[in-house]
């Protein structure tokens, strides 16, 4: 549906864009994927407006490149972020250098703005809608990719997107906003990891107490700050630490319970889209930050010492999770100046 807005909002410009349907879905045994769904609005939506559509497959790149990496974190006992690492290598990696290149600009629908400043320079802003926000998902695209690209949604609130796809009567208006990690379509995740990992099963820990409290089947299936699917009674239990050779998994009880929230975390190999926006190596410079695809910001500051980049925060950050990706926003949470993967930070 924002794509299909999108074609509308260009071609009310008078543009006449070429429509573009990368296909990640998995098919096969056990997948159920919206990829048929998918294309027929989309050939509903290009028959509409008189534009052509190209369906390019990147499904085998994407097993090779996205689920691989997705799987080697999760043995890790991290937790990953496949869709950061989807539009990074895929749909603006593979497809850029197969289709986009051909092109001017790549107009997406991404919840996002494109900033410019005096120098010529392009920047990721954030969007209007700050549940729909989706600079995260952008925060490790290189300059290149990004200043190719354009997002016609970012000055609009979801709603309004959604008015519009209705006012216009486009095909896909009444279609539900997709959930969940972009190549499993309507797949369930833990099947998923079920499928490729299988299960072992091992102890569930009260870390304050160090008794086991229940048993799980496998770490892979459970990630920091989770608070769902544990089985456990007289909760809420969250996740707190993961021990991978053990196969253990730590939980503490509690709403307000202190185990599962920090102060600090670090980011190895922070990524800047456009460029390092302080010169010298910051010093408890000020930013907002976020640790995961949420709908609001949180304040923090941000250091360069020998061991990288840190960042400390005086409101507790919940659920700091390795392996996801923590992105950094200027003082305002207006511009994202890049992102890097966590780590946790230790005295």
């Amino acid at each position: 549906m924002d794509s299909a807005v999108v074609t509308h909002l260009l071609c009310e410009q008078g543009l006449r864009p070429d429509l573009h349907y990368i296909k990640i879905g998995m098919q096969g045994e056990g997948y159920s994927c919206s990829s048929e769904e998918d294309i027929e609005l989309c050939t509903a939506t290009a028959r509409r407006y008189g534009l052509s559509l190209t369906v390019t497959d990147l499904e085998r790149e994407y097993w090779q490149q996205v689920v691989a990496y997705t799987v080697d974190r999760i043995r890790q006992g991290l937790t990953p972020n496949p869709d950061v690492m989807c539009n990074k290598l895929i749909k603006f990696g593979v497809f850029e250098e197969r289709v986009g290149k051909h092109y001017d600009y790549i107009a997406t629908g991404h919840y996002a703005t494109r900033l410019e400043d005096e120098d010529g320079f392009v920047w990721l802003g954030t969007a209007k809608d700050p549940v729909k926000d989706q600079t995260d998902f952008l925060a490790q695209l290189s300059y290149p990719q990004l200043s190719h690209c354009l997002f016609p949604l970012g000055q609009l609130l979801k709603e309004d997107v959604r008015r519009i796809a209705l006012d216009a009567h486009l095909p896909s208006a009444t279609r539900k906003d997709s959930q969940g990690i972009c190549f499993l379509g309507k797949i369930n995740y833990n099947d998923f990891i079920r499928k490729l990992l299988g299960e072992r099963e091992g102890l569930v820990i009260d870390i304050e107490t160090g008794k086991a409290v229940g048993k799980h089947k496998g770490y892979w299936f459970h990630t920091i700050g989770q608070r769902k699917g544990l089985g456990l009674g007289g909760g809420p239990w969250f996740v707190v630490k993961k021990d991978v050779k053990r196969n253990i998994v730590f939980v503490a009880n509690g709403w307000d319970t202190r185990l599962q929230y920090g102060h600090d975390f670090r980011l190895q190999d922070l990524h800047f889209l456009t460029h390092n926006p302080w010169g010298e190596p910051p010093q408890g410079e000020p930013i907002q930050f976020k640790v995961r695809h949420v709908d609001h910001f949180m304040p923090g500051l941000i250091t360069l010492d020998q061991e990288g980049y840190h960042i400390h925060s005086d409101t507790p950050i919940q659920g700091i999770a390795p392996g996801q990706f923590g992105c950094v926003y200027d003082p305002e949470a207006r511009v994202c100046y890049g992102s890097g993967e966590i780590s946790i930070y230790k005295e």
